[in-house]
C-alpha cells in the first residue's frame, strides 16, 4: 500500500502522523511511505531521517496524496484539502466528526473513506491503537509541568535554614487518562494532590497514585459503556459545584480535564468559585476546544479573573511534539497493520469488525456512521 502524510496546517499544530520510526515499521511491513518535504521540522526530524527509514520525500501535499491508498493525518483537513485526496482512498486522523463545518460531507462527496481515531472502541485489542488516550496522557503530564512553571511557588515541601516551605496543593477535576497523568506528575513534583471524578470507579486508580479522592454524594452517576463520564443532571451539577468550591478555595493549582464524548464540555469551575480562590492561584483548563471547563477561560490565552490566572491552551500535546508524535504515529502504524489483509497485504475494510465499524465515518460516497449521520443531519 502507498501511505502518505503531509505537513499539518492547523495553527499551532506541531505533531506529525508519521515519524522516521513508524516509516521504517510500515516499510518493513511491505508498504510504500511518502511524506511531504519538511514534515518533521518541528520535531527535529529532517528529510534525511525519513529517507534513511525508507520513505520517499514528496515536494508538496498534492504530489504526496495523488496516488495514496492511505493518508495519515493529525488534524481534520480543510474542505480544499479534502478535494486533494484520491477518491477511493482512506484518510485516518483526529477528524472531529461531530463538528458541523462541511468537512465530513466534503470527504463523503469526494468518495474518501474516512476513519476518525477519536471513535476507537475502548477494548483490550484496541489499546495499542487508542490515539485519544496516548495524547491525553501526554497532555496531562504537560499541564502539570506548565502549572508548576507558571505558579510562582515551589511544589514540594522544603525544609531549609531559612524556614520551611509547605507543599503546594493541587486539585485535579476529572480522573480520566489526562487527569491521572496530571495527578502522577503533580505527585512526582512534590505537590499535595486531590482529585475528583463523577465516576466512583476511578477512586482506586486515584489513590494508587498517592492522591486523595474527593468524594461527593451525587447519587447515580456511573459511566458509559465506553468508559466515559455520563452527563450530570442540573441538580447534580449544583451539588458538585457547591462541594468543589471549598476544594478549589484551598488549592494553589486546579487542573480541569472533564469532557463528555461528542458533547460540549461541562463547566465545572464557575466565576463564583474562582472568586473564592487565593490571589495568584492558577487554573489550567484542558477542555477549551469543546467549550471549556472554566467559566471565562479563553482559547490559547492566560486571563486573570478575580486575581486567579486561568490558562486554556487548545493543543497541549503539541507542546511536547516529539513524544506526542511518536506515540500517535505508533498508534496509527498499529491501526494500519490491523487494516492490512494478511494474505494480499492490501487494504481491507471489513465492516463486520467492531474496530472498523466504530471508526469509519464516510465510505463509498456516504456518511455511514450512525451517530455521526444523526448528529450532522445526513439523509
Amino acid at each position: 500500500m502507498r501511505i502518505a502524510a503531509a505537513r499539518e496546517t492547523a495553527p499551532g499544530e506541531t505533531r506529525v502522523a508519521i515519524t522516521p520510526e513508524s516509516s521504517a515499521r510500515l516499510v518493513k511491513g511491505g508498504d510504500q511511505v511518502v511524506v511531504e518535504s519538511d514534515l518533521g521540522e518541528h520535531c527535529f526530524w529532517g528529510d534525511e531521517h525519513y529517507r534513511d527509514a525508507g520513505a520517499e520525500i514528496a515536494p508538496d501535499r498534492r504530489f504526496a496524496f495523488e496516488k495514496a491508498d492511505i493518508v495519515l493525518a493529525v488534524r481534520r483537513p480543510t474542505i480544499e484539502q479534502a478535494s486533494q485526496l484520491r477518491p477511493g482512498g482512506l484518510l485516518i486522523g483526529f477528524l472531529d466528526p461531530f463538528r458541523k463545518d462541511g468537512t465530513i460531507e466534503a470527504l463523503a462527496a469526494r468518495g474518501v473513506s474516512a476513519m476518525s481515531v477519536e471513535m476507537m472502541p475502548r477494548t483490550t485489542t484496541a489499546q495499542k491503537m487508542d490515539a485519544l488516550s496516548s495524547q491525553h496522557s501526554i497532555a496531562g503530564y504537560y499541564m502539570a509541568l506548565l502549572a508548576a512553571e507558571r505558579l510562582g511557588k515551589a511544589l514540594p515541601m522544603m525544609v531549609t535554614p531559612s524556614g520551611a516551605i509547605h507543599p503546594a496543593r493541587m486539585l485535579v477535576i476529572g480522573s480520566g487518562v489526562a487527569g491521572l497523568q496530571a495527578i502522577a506528575t503533580g505527585k512526582r513534583l512534590g505537590a499535595r494532590v486531590e482529585a475528583f471524578d463523577t465516576r466512583p470507579v476511578v477512586k482506586e486508580q486515584v489513590e494508587s497514585l498517592g492522591a486523595k479522592f474527593v468524594e461527593i454524594d451525587l447519587g447515580d452517576t456511573g459511566q458509559t459503556e465506553g468508559g466515559y463520564a455520563k452527563e450530570l443532571t442540573d441538580e447534580q451539577k449544583r451539588r458538585q459545584r457547591e462541594a468543589l468550591a471549598d476544594r478549589c478555595a484551598a488549592a494553589d493549582i486546579v487542573i480541569t480535564t472533564a469532557q463528555l464524548f461528542g458533547r460540549p464540555a461541562p463547566v465545572v469551575v464557575t466565576r463564583a468559585m474562582l472568586a473564592r480562590m487565593k490571589p495568584g492561584s492558577l487554573v489550567v483548563d484542558y477542555a477549551i476546544e469543546s467549550g471549556g471547563n472554566v467559566e471565562g477561560s479563553q482559547a490559547d490565552k492566560e486571563v486573570e479573573i478575580d486575581g486567579v490566572r486561568v490558562l486554556a491552551m487548545r493543543n497541549y500535546p503539541a507542546m511536547v511534539a516529539v513524544d506526542a508524535s511518536r506515540m500517535y504515529a505508533n498508534n496509527l502504524a498499529a491501526f494500519v497493520e490491523e487494516l492490512r489483509d494478511p494474505e494480499s497485504g492490501e487494504l481491507k475494510l471489513d465492516l463486520e469488525r467492531d474496530l472498523i465499524a466504530s471508526t469509519l465515518i464516510t465510505h463509498k460516497g456516504e456518511i455511514i456512521h450512525p451517530m455521526i449521520r444523526e448528529r450532522l443531519g445526513a439523509s
